[in-house]
C-alpha cells in the first residue's frame, strides 16, 4: 500500500511492458462517528447521517469534458464512451464495499485527465465526522490511498485527487484533498470550463 499523504504528492501506476493496465477502481468508504446528542438524539430523528456521493470529472484527448455522478443519474459507461462508470450510491456510508469509480485502463489513450471527487449531498459538511477514505486498486501495482485527513468544515465538496494520462503510457495519481462550495467553484479551480445546473437524484 503506497499512501499519498502530502498535497501535490504523486505516483505513476506501474505498467507491465507487455500488458494494458486493466480496470482500474477508485474506492471511496467513509465511516459515521457520533455527532453532538448521542444515542437518544440519534434514536429520536435529531442526527442526519452525512451522504457522501463519489464522482468524478473527465476531460477526453479529443477535448470533450463531462462528470460522473450519482447526482443526475450521470453513472457513466466502462465499456463506451466516457470508460468510466460509477457502479452504485451508498447513501449511508454502511456498505462495506462503499462507493467504486472504475475506470477502464485499456481506453487510457483516449483519456486526457480525470479529476475525483466527492461531496456532501446531505447531512452536515462535517467532514472531520467523516473519516473519508480513497483507496485506488489496479492489477499491475500496490493499492494508492489517500486519506481525507484535512478538513474544511462547512465546505461541501472535496476534490481528492487528479488522475493524468502520462505520454499515453500511464496515468498518474496526484493528492489533492481541497474543498469547496459547490461544482462550480471546483470546475473554476482546475479549469474545467462546464456549464453546470441544479441536479437530483
Amino acid at each position: 500500500m503506497i499512501q499519498l499523504t502530502k498535497k501535490g504528492q504523486s505516483i505513476n501506476l506501474s505498467k507491465d511492458t507487455h500488458t494494458s493496465l486493466g480496470e482500474i477502481s477508485v474506492n471511496l468508504n467513509w465511516n459515521q462517528k457520533s455527532s453532538s446528542g448521542g444515542f437518544f438524539k440519534a434514536l429520536l430523528g435529531g442526527n442526519k447521517s452525512a451522504d457522501l456521493d463519489l464522482g468524478c470529472l473527465y476531460e477526453m484527448q479529443d477535448g470533450r469534458r463531462g462528470c460522473v455522478q450519482a447526482l443526475g443519474n450521470a453513472f457513466g459507461n466502462l465499456q463506451g464512451d466516457p470508460y468510466i462508470q460509477l457502479d452504485h450510491d451508498d447513501r449511508t456510508g454502511a456498505s462495506t464495499n462503499g462507493e467504486n469509480l472504475r475506470i477502464n485502463g485499456d481506453k487510457l489513450t483516449d483519456i486526457k485527465r480525470i479529476l475525483v471527487y466527492t461531496f456532501i449531498y446531505e447531512g452536515a459538511a462535517n467532514w472531520n465526522e467523516v473519516g473519508g477514505v480513497v483507496t485506488l486498486k489496479y492489477k499491475n501495482g500496490e493499492d494508492i490511498v489517500v486519506n481525507m485527513d484535512e478538513h474544511r468544515n462547512g465546505k461541501i465538496m472535496c476534490a481528492i485527487a487528479m488522475i493524468e494520462n502520462v505520454q499515453n503510457q500511464t496515468f498518474n495519481v496526484k493528492r489533492l484533498v481541497e474543498y469547496f462550495d459547490g461544482h462550480q467553484q471546483m470546475d473554476k479551480a482546475y479549469k474545467w470550463g462546464m456549464q453546470w445546473t441544479a441536479g437530483r437524484k
